[in-house]
Parts: structure tokens; sequence; C-alpha cells
């Protein structure tokens, strides 16, 4: 299996109650861009159940807009890891 990121981002758009914030201070929730901001300021901002930043097309080409600061939940979805190959699953990856 390829879980490469890169090559998914599955994940990214799966489910737009996924991309919450949890443990983020609010210098690090700053840093964000407000347009990727979630209206009731709970999770990044989604297009239906893709978030916001995530560029590209699920499964083929893909990249986080805002990588180096995304959220705790983002950072703990592990490649190959049960949320990854269940995001995977749903778009048959």
């Amino acid at each position: 299996m390829d879980a490469d990121c890169q090559n998914c981002g599955a994940c990214c758009a799966y489910s737009s109650a996924w991309p919450r914030f949890s443990t983020e201070d609010e210098a690090d929730l700053a840093l964000l861009p407000p347009s990727l901001v979630s209206a009731d300021l709970a999770g990044m901002a989604c297009n239906g159940s893709r978030c916001a930043a995530l560029i590209g097309d699920v499964g083929r080409a893909t990249s986080c807009a805002v990588y180096a600061i995304r959220p705790v939940v983002c950072r703990e979805c592990e490649p190959g890891g049960d949320d990854c190959l269940m995001a995977r699953r749903a778009y048959g990856l």
C-alpha cells in the first residue's frame, strides 16, 4: 500500500467534522489564515467534506496550504494509521 500523503489527501477530504481544533493554543491558531478557519472557529473551514487548505486532486497529487502550521488533528493522522486507512477506503484507495 502506498500511503504517501502527497499522492493521497483522503484524510483531508474525508469529513468536515474531522479537522477540528483540540489542543492548539491561541498563538498557533492566530497563524492560520482566517479564510481557512471555520465560521464557528472550532476547526478548519471546509468545502463540503474537503478541508479548504487541501490543494490538488485526492488520490493523485495533494498538498496542504498550511502544512507547517496545520492543526494537531492533522499532525496525528499518521500515514498507514487507522484514520488514514479509513479515509483511504472511503475514497477507494
